[in-house]
């Protein structure tokens, strides 16, 4: 294998069949079924792959036709992937957590076909949106599924479709990917929809080839992929596989790097599953890192004064480090830095399998805090930065140019990036997206056709160089709050600093155009429960939120993070919210960013009444 090969691959089928030849039965996807992991080799997977892309032709499928996808990440998410592609027919992944309506959003709007669908719990909203939907004639389940009566709609089982003789299917993909350009789009990706309905991202095979180029070489020169092939870098899949993220840093940069993909059980058993599978690479959103620290942090502290003397130390160490120490402050703390090397880190390290290369942080703003806590925990940490209409990855940050948690490093290789005059963050190259599916109008507002940013995906991100040539993102162009004196506030900026506050889970700044940034506080659980039982108190959310208190317990947690903000950043006022950001009461994405508009349109009267008086 070679770095270069990635410029050559016509599609991303003809990767993975390309590495499907050169590791044969070595193992490639591992799920954990009876309690222990089983593995599928790289030809098992290629032969149900090329057996599925020929079954869905034969179905009436027709080239460019479009293939929902709703599954939990697992093996046959991946095969159904590429086999959709293999047929030369298009992916539409969908969120597990889509309701009905969400469902039937995206069948309309893609005009999508056929579904496949993995179990009867989540065919059950898909199902009655596949009936209203006009265009929907099949229906595959990796699971039995119980079959509703349609005369329009026809049901498939999935081991039929996958299997027979894989020879002459084999034979045939081959022939068919052949013919499939990197211009052609492979998958449409629905936006998340921070504010409003979800727009259909068409990603062509180029884009995420494109991206796939620029990981691996990062991967390669600053973190020692062995493209030999004899050691195997493995992938512990946790983010869903309908985020484009996961989709190409989760699934195809571990194909392009010949690794092993594991795939995760869920949230409550992701500690487990790392120290299980120990995993060389993981991609993440920051959510999770804060997660992670928090528990981290809390698991220390029951471990007595040493522990927590090394962890404070270490802290302060790594922020030293961050800001530049001097040599003689470098030599000052090395005896110290040595001995936690040796005690503490070693600890922190197995805990997340003992062998993991990177943490790779993207879908969100990382808070610089939350870097440095595990950059200080002897665990490097890369913040990368990008978007669904840039395949996605646009920029990471890369050991051999120098680590700094403020910033999201230097462009990946084939990606150009420049900075308007106003600030926003431009792109361009094979990875801009060639546009939201049967929507020109925001196609053209994303990429303009005329002037002198013709070409240019506007990314509505501001930001700029630093002196490494490395981008420092400032904020959202479209959630900059602008106070009615004309000042610019980072919601972002301050919100990722009051969420590291332990009496606070999630937080909602608001502020524009008015004469103060005031504050929506959903309490921590955690905390709320240790606080309540050392009050005395009943163990009730919404009791809580009624004790002064209570309301001042949170208030101190906003002066701390008050103390560290500028005159027109300081939260002044707070409301506690009913109820923490979900998705399923729609005030959080998928990928774990808040919904901005909706929690405005359910709190507004209570943000409003913290300007009166």
């Amino acid at each position: 294998m070679q770095l270069s090969d990635f410029a050559s691959y016509p599609n991303l089928v003809a990767m993975f069949l390309d590495r499907a030849e050169f590791f044969g039965d070595r193992p490639f996807l591992w799920a954990k079924r009876g309690g222990s992991w089983q593995s599928q080799s790289w030809r098992e997977a290629a032969d149900q792959v090329c057996l599925l892309g020929e079954s869905l032709r034969s179905l009436g499928l027709d080239p460019g036709d479009r293939v929902v996808l709703v599954s939990e990440n697992r093996p046959e998410w991946c095969i159904a992937d590429l086999a959709i592609m293999a047929a030369g027919l298009v992916t539409v992944p969908a969120y597990v957590t889509n309701t009905e309506r969400d469902h039937l959003h995206v069948l309309e709007n893609s005009g999508a076909r056929a579904v496949i669908v993995s179990n009867a719990k989540l065919a059950q909203p898909l199902l009655t949106a596949c009936l209203s939907a006009t265009q929907v004639a099949h229906i595959i389940g990796m699971e039995p599924l119980r079959r509703m009566q349609s005369e329009r709609i026809g049901f498939h089982d999935w081991s039929a479709l996958t299997s027979g003789d894989a020879v002459p299917a084999r034979l045939s993909v081959a022939a068919r990917v052949a013919a499939i350009g990197r211009s052609e789009t492979a998958c449409i990706i629905y936006t998340s929809g921070t504010g409003g309905a979800p727009r259909g991202v068409c990603q062509h095979h180029g884009a995420i080839l494109c991206n796939v180029d620029g990981a691996a070489h990062v991967v390669a020169e600053d973190l020692g992929w062995d493209a030999s092939g004899r050691e195997t870098e493995a992938f512990l899949s946790f983010l869903p596989l309908s985020h484009a993220y996961e989709h190409s840093g989760g699934q195809f940069l571990p194909i392009g790097l010949g690794a092993q993909i594991y795939y995760a059980e869920g949230l409550e058993k992701l500690a487990s599953n790392i120290e299980e599978t120990r995993p060389t690479l993981m991609v993440v959103v920051p959510r999770l890192f804060e997660v992670l620290r928090a528990r981290i942090m809390k698991q220390v502290e029951k471990q007595g004064k040493l522990p927590n003397y090394l962890m404070a130390r270490a802290l302060a160490i790594g922020a030293r480090k961050a800001d530049g120490a001097n040599i003689l402050r470098r030599i000052i703390d090395a005896p110290m830095d040595f001995f936690i090397e040796r005690t503490l880190r070693p600890k922190i390290r197995q805990r997340f399998g003992g062998r993991l290369k990177a943490l790779v942080s993207g879908g969100a703003p990382l808070n610089p805090d939350v870097g440095l806590f595990f950059d200080a925990m002897g665990l490097t940490m890369l913040q990368g930065y990008g978007q669904t209409e840039a395949g996605p990855v646009i920029s990471c940050n890369r050991p051999k140019v120098g680590l700094a948690m403020d910033t999201v490093g230097p462009p990946l290789r084939g990606v150009e990036v420049k900075i308007a005059d106003d600030g926003e963050i431009l792109v361009r190259g094979e990875l801009v997206m060639h546009g939201y599916w049967q929507n020109d109008a925001e196609t053209l507002r994303a990429i303009p056709q005329d002037g002198p940013q013709a070409g240019w995906l506007h990314t509505g991100d501001i930001g700029h160089f630093d002196e490494m040539g490395r981008i420092k993102i400032t904020d959202r162009k479209k959630d900059m709050i602008v106070n009615d004196k004309g000042d610019n506030v980072s919601p972002q900026r301050i919100e990722g600093m009051l969420t590291l506050q332990p009496e606070i889970g999630q937080a909602m700044v608001s502020g524009d155009k008015r004469p103060y940034i005031v504050g929506l506080i959903v309490p921590d659980s955690e905390w709320a429960l240790e606080w309540a039982r050392a009050q005395g108190e009943k163990f009730d959310m919404t009791a809580l939120s009624d004790l002064p208190a209570f309301r001042t317990a949170i208030r101190a947690a906003v002066d701390r993070v008050n103390k560290d903000l500028s005159v027109i950043e300081k939260v002044r006022q707070i409301a506690l919210a009913d109820e923490p950001f979900t998705i399923d009461n729609e005030e959080m994405t998928p990928s774990m960013k808040i919904r901005r508009h909706k929690i405005k349109a359910r709190y507004g009267a209570r943000i409003d009444a913290l300007y009166k008086g």
